[in-house]
Protein backbone atom coordinates (compact mmCIF):
# COMPACT_ATOMS: atom_id res chain seq x y z
CA UNK A 1 0.00 0.00 0.00
CA UNK A 2 1.72 3.58 -1.39
CA UNK A 3 2.26 5.72 2.02
CA UNK A 4 1.05 8.84 0.23
CA UNK A 5 -2.88 9.34 -1.39
CA UNK A 6 -3.76 8.88 -4.76
CA UNK A 7 -4.02 11.45 -6.90
CA UNK A 8 -7.15 13.12 -8.23
CA UNK A 9 -8.15 12.67 -12.30
CA UNK A 10 -10.07 14.63 -13.54
CA UNK A 11 -10.75 13.95 -17.67
CA UNK A 12 -7.10 13.88 -18.69
CA UNK A 13 -5.45 15.68 -16.33
CA UNK A 14 -4.13 14.62 -12.16
CA UNK A 15 -4.18 16.70 -9.28
CA UNK A 16 -1.87 16.25 -5.68
CA UNK A 17 -4.89 18.63 -3.96
CA UNK A 18 -8.11 17.41 -3.57
CA UNK A 19 -9.26 20.74 -2.56
CA UNK A 20 -10.93 22.95 -5.26
CA UNK A 21 -11.71 26.52 -3.59
CA UNK A 22 -13.37 29.54 -5.32
CA UNK A 23 -12.61 33.12 -5.46
CA UNK A 24 -15.68 34.83 -4.75
CA UNK A 25 -16.34 36.79 -1.02
CA UNK A 26 -12.19 37.81 -0.39
CA UNK A 27 -11.77 41.37 0.96
CA UNK A 28 -9.39 42.31 -1.61
CA UNK A 29 -7.70 40.11 -4.27
CA UNK A 30 -4.64 39.89 -2.53
CA UNK A 31 -5.97 38.31 0.61
CA UNK A 32 -7.65 35.91 -2.15
CA UNK A 33 -4.29 35.16 -3.99
CA UNK A 34 -2.52 34.64 -0.71
CA UNK A 35 -5.49 32.59 0.46
CA UNK A 36 -5.03 30.10 -2.53
CA UNK A 37 -1.38 30.05 -2.25
CA UNK A 38 -2.25 28.83 1.71
CA UNK A 39 -4.69 26.30 0.09
CA UNK A 40 -1.99 24.08 -1.76
CA UNK A 41 -5.24 24.18 -4.39
CA UNK A 42 -4.47 23.30 -8.02
CA UNK A 43 -8.02 24.31 -9.35
CA UNK A 44 -9.66 27.69 -9.03
CA UNK A 45 -12.88 28.62 -9.82
CA UNK A 46 -13.76 32.39 -11.27
CA UNK A 47 -17.10 33.43 -11.95
CA UNK A 48 -16.63 34.98 -15.71
CA UNK A 49 -19.03 37.90 -15.02
CA UNK A 50 -16.57 39.41 -12.42
CA UNK A 51 -13.71 38.79 -14.95
CA UNK A 52 -12.03 40.68 -17.33
CA UNK A 53 -11.98 39.29 -20.48
CA UNK A 54 -11.49 42.34 -22.79
CA UNK A 55 -7.51 41.96 -22.00
CA UNK A 56 -6.96 45.46 -21.13
CA UNK A 57 -6.72 45.01 -17.27
CA UNK A 58 -9.62 46.89 -16.26
CA UNK A 59 -8.69 47.53 -12.83
CA UNK A 60 -12.28 46.64 -11.20
CA UNK A 61 -12.32 43.43 -12.97
CA UNK A 62 -8.85 42.29 -12.54
CA UNK A 63 -9.13 39.29 -10.61
CA UNK A 64 -7.72 37.27 -13.20
CA UNK A 65 -4.41 39.23 -12.89
CA UNK A 66 -4.03 37.69 -9.14
CA UNK A 67 -4.16 33.98 -10.34
CA UNK A 68 -1.44 32.62 -11.90
CA UNK A 69 -2.16 30.35 -14.53
CA UNK A 70 1.34 28.51 -14.34
CA UNK A 71 0.43 27.03 -10.82
CA UNK A 72 -3.66 26.92 -11.20
CA UNK A 73 -5.86 25.31 -13.63
CA UNK A 74 -8.79 28.11 -13.76
CA UNK A 75 -11.70 26.81 -13.94
CA UNK A 76 -14.76 29.35 -15.57
CA UNK A 77 -17.74 29.31 -13.66
CA UNK A 78 -20.86 29.98 -14.61
CA UNK A 79 -22.57 31.29 -11.88
CA UNK A 80 -25.22 34.12 -12.56
CA UNK A 81 -26.67 32.17 -15.53
CA UNK A 82 -30.17 31.68 -15.60
CA UNK A 83 -30.26 29.18 -18.29
CA UNK A 84 -28.90 26.55 -20.83
CA UNK A 85 -28.47 29.33 -23.36
CA UNK A 86 -27.15 31.79 -20.69
CA UNK A 87 -24.57 29.04 -19.37
CA UNK A 88 -23.28 28.13 -23.17
CA UNK A 89 -22.64 31.68 -24.48
CA UNK A 90 -20.33 32.63 -21.11
CA UNK A 91 -18.66 29.49 -22.11
CA UNK A 92 -17.87 30.15 -25.39
CA UNK A 93 -17.35 33.60 -24.48
CA UNK A 94 -14.28 32.08 -21.76
CA UNK A 95 -12.84 29.98 -24.32
CA UNK A 96 -12.80 32.61 -26.87
CA UNK A 97 -10.77 35.16 -24.66
CA UNK A 98 -8.25 32.10 -24.02
CA UNK A 99 -9.16 30.96 -20.68
CA UNK A 100 -9.41 26.92 -20.66
CA UNK A 101 -11.76 24.58 -22.28
CA UNK A 102 -13.00 23.69 -18.88
CA UNK A 103 -16.15 24.74 -17.17
CA UNK A 104 -17.41 24.77 -13.97
CA UNK A 105 -21.10 24.51 -15.43
CA UNK A 106 -23.97 26.16 -12.63
CA UNK A 107 -27.04 27.30 -13.41
CA UNK A 108 -29.52 28.19 -10.90
CA UNK A 109 -32.27 31.18 -12.22
CA UNK A 110 -33.42 31.40 -8.11
CA UNK A 111 -31.69 33.75 -6.61
CA UNK A 112 -32.68 33.58 -3.23
CA UNK A 113 -31.44 29.85 -2.67
CA UNK A 114 -29.28 29.47 -5.48
CA UNK A 115 -30.33 25.85 -6.18
CA UNK A 116 -29.00 24.56 -9.58
CA UNK A 117 -31.69 23.85 -12.45
CA UNK A 118 -31.56 20.67 -13.20
CA UNK A 119 -33.18 20.76 -16.33
CA UNK A 120 -31.40 23.55 -18.34
CA UNK A 121 -27.87 22.08 -16.60
CA UNK A 122 -28.43 18.57 -18.62
CA UNK A 123 -29.31 20.69 -21.81
CA UNK A 124 -26.01 22.75 -21.58
CA UNK A 125 -23.93 19.78 -20.14
CA UNK A 126 -24.77 18.25 -23.60
CA UNK A 127 -24.26 21.18 -25.72
CA UNK A 128 -20.81 21.82 -24.14
CA UNK A 129 -19.96 18.48 -24.15
CA UNK A 130 -20.36 18.14 -27.64
CA UNK A 131 -18.41 21.38 -28.50
CA UNK A 132 -15.11 19.91 -26.53
CA UNK A 133 -15.41 21.73 -23.02
CA UNK A 134 -14.49 19.60 -19.98
CA UNK A 135 -17.95 20.09 -18.17
CA UNK A 136 -18.09 19.95 -14.39
CA UNK A 137 -21.61 20.54 -13.51
CA UNK A 138 -23.54 22.00 -10.06
CA UNK A 139 -26.09 20.11 -9.42
CA UNK A 140 -28.18 18.99 -6.58
CA UNK A 141 -27.78 15.58 -4.84
CA UNK A 142 -30.41 13.98 -7.48
CA UNK A 143 -28.65 10.56 -7.98
CA UNK A 144 -30.82 10.21 -11.32
CA UNK A 145 -29.85 13.63 -12.54
CA UNK A 146 -25.90 12.87 -11.85
CA UNK A 147 -25.84 9.73 -14.05
CA UNK A 148 -27.88 11.61 -16.95
CA UNK A 149 -24.65 13.50 -16.49
CA UNK A 150 -22.26 11.22 -16.56
CA UNK A 151 -24.30 9.66 -19.53
CA UNK A 152 -23.53 12.43 -21.67
CA UNK A 153 -19.89 12.68 -20.72
CA UNK A 154 -19.04 15.15 -17.60
CA UNK A 155 -16.17 15.09 -16.33
CA UNK A 156 -17.30 15.22 -12.74
CA UNK A 157 -20.57 15.74 -11.01
CA UNK A 158 -20.53 18.12 -8.17
CA UNK A 159 -23.74 17.80 -5.80
CA UNK A 160 -24.25 19.94 -3.34
CA UNK A 161 -23.99 19.68 0.37
CA UNK A 162 -26.20 22.43 1.35
CA UNK A 163 -27.34 25.28 -0.33
CA UNK A 164 -24.62 27.89 -1.57
CA UNK A 165 -23.07 30.12 1.34
CA UNK A 166 -24.98 28.74 4.01
CA UNK A 167 -21.98 26.97 6.24
CA UNK A 168 -24.72 24.39 7.07
CA UNK A 169 -22.41 21.51 5.74
CA UNK A 170 -23.61 17.99 4.35
CA UNK A 171 -27.41 17.85 4.65
CA UNK A 172 -27.56 15.79 1.70
CA UNK A 173 -25.34 12.80 2.60
CA UNK A 174 -27.81 9.39 1.89
CA UNK A 175 -28.21 11.08 -1.59
CA UNK A 176 -24.45 11.80 -1.86
CA UNK A 177 -23.64 8.37 -1.10
CA UNK A 178 -25.79 6.55 -3.33
CA UNK A 179 -24.22 9.13 -6.04
CA UNK A 180 -20.74 7.76 -4.72
CA UNK A 181 -21.97 4.93 -5.15
CA UNK A 182 -22.96 5.08 -8.80
CA UNK A 183 -20.18 7.47 -10.24
CA UNK A 184 -18.08 6.51 -13.28
CA UNK A 185 -16.53 10.05 -13.01
CA UNK A 186 -15.33 12.12 -9.75
CA UNK A 187 -17.78 13.22 -7.37
CA UNK A 188 -16.97 16.94 -5.90
CA UNK A 189 -18.86 18.18 -2.67
CA UNK A 190 -19.94 21.46 -3.78
CA UNK A 191 -21.22 23.95 -1.39
CA UNK A 192 -22.28 24.28 2.02
CA UNK A 193 -18.93 23.43 3.60
CA UNK A 194 -18.51 25.99 6.68
CA UNK A 195 -16.15 24.09 8.65
CA UNK A 196 -12.80 21.74 7.90
CA UNK A 197 -14.35 18.74 9.60
CA UNK A 198 -16.87 19.11 6.99
CA UNK A 199 -14.44 18.83 4.34
CA UNK A 200 -13.41 15.90 6.28
CA UNK A 201 -16.62 14.10 6.46
CA UNK A 202 -17.02 14.52 2.86
CA UNK A 203 -13.92 13.22 2.29
CA UNK A 204 -14.37 10.13 4.60
CA UNK A 205 -17.32 9.21 2.88
CA UNK A 206 -16.36 8.67 -0.20
CA UNK A 207 -16.11 12.25 -2.40
CA UNK A 208 -13.38 11.98 -4.21
CA UNK A 209 -12.48 16.38 -3.73
CA UNK A 210 -14.79 18.99 -1.78
CA UNK A 211 -15.07 22.58 -3.54
CA UNK A 212 -15.01 25.12 -1.11
CA UNK A 213 -15.15 29.44 -1.12
CA UNK A 214 -17.49 31.11 1.57
CA UNK A 215 -16.07 29.61 4.70
CA UNK A 216 -12.44 30.19 3.69
CA UNK A 217 -13.12 34.35 1.84
CA UNK A 218 -15.11 35.60 5.03
CA UNK A 219 -12.76 33.72 7.53
CA UNK A 220 -10.82 36.24 10.27
CA UNK A 221 -7.89 34.79 8.88
CA UNK A 222 -8.24 33.45 5.75
CA UNK A 223 -4.40 32.16 4.99
CA UNK A 224 -4.91 30.11 7.98
CA UNK A 225 -8.53 28.69 7.41
CA UNK A 226 -7.34 27.23 3.88
CA UNK A 227 -4.64 25.58 5.39
CA UNK A 228 -6.95 23.87 8.03
CA UNK A 229 -9.60 23.10 5.03
CA UNK A 230 -6.41 21.67 3.30
CA UNK A 231 -5.40 19.86 5.99
CA UNK A 232 -8.48 18.21 6.51
CA UNK A 233 -8.92 17.35 3.44
CA UNK A 234 -5.58 15.67 3.29
CA UNK A 235 -6.85 13.66 6.50
CA UNK A 236 -10.40 12.84 5.43
CA UNK A 237 -8.71 11.40 2.36
CA UNK A 238 -5.81 9.23 3.84
CA UNK A 239 -8.34 7.96 6.42
CA UNK A 240 -10.88 6.73 3.54
CA UNK A 241 -8.28 4.76 1.74
CA UNK A 242 -6.61 3.24 4.96
CA UNK A 243 -10.63 2.43 5.77
CA UNK A 244 -12.69 3.39 9.01
CA UNK A 245 -12.73 1.37 11.52
CA UNK A 246 -16.27 -0.64 11.35
CA UNK A 247 -18.97 0.45 13.97
CA UNK A 248 -20.35 -1.62 16.62
CA UNK A 249 -24.08 -2.06 18.34
CA UNK A 250 -21.88 -3.11 21.63
CA UNK A 251 -18.76 -2.03 23.43
CA UNK A 252 -15.13 -3.63 22.31
CA UNK A 253 -12.16 -2.95 24.83
CA UNK A 254 -9.16 -1.77 23.67
CA UNK A 255 -7.59 -3.75 26.38
CA UNK A 256 -9.06 -6.76 26.93
CA UNK A 257 -10.26 -7.99 30.67
CA UNK A 258 -11.85 -11.26 30.36
CA UNK A 259 -9.31 -13.50 31.24
CA UNK A 260 -8.52 -10.80 34.25
CA UNK A 261 -12.03 -11.04 35.79
CA UNK A 262 -12.11 -14.71 35.26
CA UNK A 263 -8.73 -15.28 37.25
CA UNK A 264 -10.14 -13.38 40.32
CA UNK A 265 -13.17 -15.33 39.83
CA UNK A 266 -11.17 -19.02 40.19
CA UNK A 267 -9.71 -17.13 43.61
CA UNK A 268 -12.56 -16.10 45.05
Amino acid sequence: MSDKPSKLKIADREFTSRLLVGTGKFSSNEAMRDALLASGTEIVTVALRRADLSGTHDPFANILDFIDPQRFLLLPNTSGARDAKDAVRLARLAAAAGLPTWVKLEIHPDPLYLLPDPVETLAAAEILVNEGFTVLPYINADPVLAKRLQDVGTATVMPLGSPIGSNRGIETRAQIEIIIEQATVPVVVDAGLGAPSQAAEAMEMGADAVLVNTAIAIASDPNRMARAFRQAVEAGREAREIGLAEKRQTASATSPVSAFFAARGDKA
